[in-house]
């Protein structure tokens, strides 16, 4: 089994032993302009909006099952996710390795620092687009759990043995904005009831290549300042289960490994007006007159 996280130097040794898909989950712009040699675009790893349905499961099974299929994953392979930096693409390399674990793909691992940590070690890049072969995917429904649906938050809400935990933006986790795609683009704007927040720039810092994880120990530091250690159970939320997903890794690199994400996240929970929120600024105190 391949390490988590793995270097511009692991991959180009993992490239040269063979039996690699690496996979680029940028815009198909980006990809065009230059890429790791033999990677596979696949977009719609960051684009697709899920719902925690057992419809939108299915159909979110299904999409990536053949997608990953397409580019030649058979269970065999060793996929690795790249985006173009750890803080750019919003997780984005990050969902799709979650995407694979949650679908039961024996193999993955994301490449730390993405391809500006590639480039800045002088790998070579291409603009030549691969022919994959296409493969059976493998769907292995034992991970299944990895995603918590609306009805696994309705009942984490209030219950002490359940960390929910709000990895969005400041200006969504205040209420200023609904998601990254608009102030105004879902109806409701504020948080889940009981949620404590880590925006999800915290668990990464400043490289000579750019933005990469900190350490297990810095980690195991950030996630304690919202009382979170290893073994506690964790729903993690952010709008679409991108910047989650970046939080999921960083979970699994301190040791915190009882971790699901509500996949559906902001985008579908805001939606349901009878659902329970939170709304305006967070731990707001009316403070009493001073005798």
């Amino acid at each position: 089994m391949t390490k988590t996280l793995v270097s511009p130097k692991d991959l180009e040794a993992m490239m040269a032993a063979g039996n690699v898909v690496v996979i680029d989950t940028r815009s198909p712009e980006a990809y065009a302009a230059g890429h790791i040699p033999g990677a596979v675009n696949l977009h719609d790893i960051f684009t697709y909006l899920a719902t925690s349905t057992a419809e939108g499961m299915k159909e979110l099974t299904e999409k990536f099952a053949a997608e990953f299929g397409g580019a030649g994953l058979s269970g065999k392979e060793t996929a690795v996710l790249c985006e173009q930096s750890m803080a750019s693409g919003f997780g984005q390399s990050c969902r799709g390795y979650f995407l694979l674990k949650y679908l039961g793909y024996p193999d993955a691992a994301i490449l730390h620092g993405g391809v500006s940590a590639w480039e800045a070690e002088g790998l070579p890049m291409s603009t030549e687009t691969p022919s994959p072969t296409p493969a059976t995917f493998p769907v292995d429904p034992a991970s299944a759990s990895l995603i918590a649906d609306m009805a696994d938050v309705k009942a984490a809400l209030g219950d002490p043995a359940v960390t929910l935990l709000d990895v969005r933006d400041v200006d969504e986790w205040i209420g200023e904005s609904s998601s990254p795609y608009g102030k105004d683009f879902c109806p409701r704007k504020g948080r889940l009831p009981g949620a404590v927040w880590i925006e999800w720039y915290r668990v990464m810092k400043p490289s000579p290549a750019g933005q990469v994880f900190k350490t297990p120990d810095e980690l195991k530091a950030e996630f304690a300042t919202v009382g979170i250690k290893p073994g506690d159970k964790v729903i993690v939320y952010c709008f679409k289960g991108a910047r989650a997903s970046n939080t999921f890794v960083a979970l699994a690199e301190a040791g915190i490994t009882d971790v699901s994400i509500y996949f559906g996240s902001w985008n579908e929970w805001s939606r349901d007006p009878e659902l329970p929120i939170e709304e305006g600024l967070p731990f707001a105190k009316t403070l009493e007159p001073a005798e």
